[in-house]
């Protein structure tokens, strides 16, 4: 099986735990305003891989992955599920820790074949990094032009299959920097048995350098990139939230039993 790849990177450290294999796949139907790789948008293009090519240029460098393993990002690598099942199967294989970077888009379970592969995905998968654009569905679709619902499924889903979860969320001034709504995901967070962490990602503009180069619209610009001391306050906000669901799930508990 061939995957469409758009770039590797072989000393990754902001995309999961420890030192990893990066493979960015290419396609994403999510047209995110701040997102800072347009260029694997389309599912065209790039370098054609087997899962054991890729395999080959890890193991080459294997003894820098001990504590680290594979992530597979984009683009959106559930874009690709058959693919990225059969890489993972066997990397599974090789007992190398498996890492998903995804916006879960591709998640609906109204369709019975596509949840067995979904099914197979939680049993060869370590860790699911879900990007969270927005917890609002209005807002989630002016942001990302996409609904939300399915990827929030897709979160509960995870949780219900005990696969670990690391939620990240773009804080965006104006947009996602909403005392309101940044409750509400950590409430929404509060019922996630198996999330293992909260990564806050500022809003910066690094990216528009590269939509001028490929002729795109950048719909943010003007916008400022969000100050530390304003990404603290949102953490905050999304923690005591967290903490709040949390709560009344004990207190529940507790009048059960």
């Amino acid at each position: 099986m061939i995957g469409h790849i758009h770039s590797i990177e072989t000393c990754g450290t902001v995309d999961g735990p420890g030192m990893r294999f990066v493979v960015f796949f290419k396609g994403c139907p999510m047209r995110c305003l701040y997102c800072h790789n347009p260029d694997t948008w389309e599912p065209a293009g790039g370098e054609d891989h087997t899962a054991d090519d890729l395999l080959e240029r890890y193991d080459a460098l294997k003894e820098f992955y001990r504590n680290g393993g594979i992530t597979a990002t984009g683009g959106e690598p559930l874009m690709q599920i058959d693919f990225l099942l059969e890489f993972f199967e066997k990397a599974k294989k090789k007992g190398i820790h498996t890492c998903l970077d995804t916006s879960g888009i591709f998640f609906n379970p109204d369709n019975p074949e596509l949840m067995k592969k979904y099914e197979k995905l939680t049993k060869v998968t370590d860790l699911v990094m879900l990007d969270i654009k927005h917890i609002d569905p209005v807002e989630h679709k002016k942001l990302t032009s996409q609904e939300n619902k399915n990827i929030l499924a897709f979160a509960k889903y995870l949780s219900d299959h005990n696969v670990d979860i690391w939620i990240r969320h773009v804080i965006v001034p104006g947009i996602t920097f909403i005392p309101e709504h940044l409750d509400r995901l950590g409430y929404f967070l509060g019922d996630l048995k198996n999330l293992k962490g909260l990564e806050i990602l500022p809003y910066h503009t690094m990216g528009v350098a590269k939509y001028k180069n490929l002729g795109i619209d950048y719909k943010l610009e003007g916008v400022e990139a969000l100050n530390n001391d304003d990404a603290v306050e949102a953490r905050k906000i999304i923690i005591a939230g967290i903490k709040r669901r949390r709560a009344e799930l004990a207190n529940a508990s507790e009048q059960t039993d």
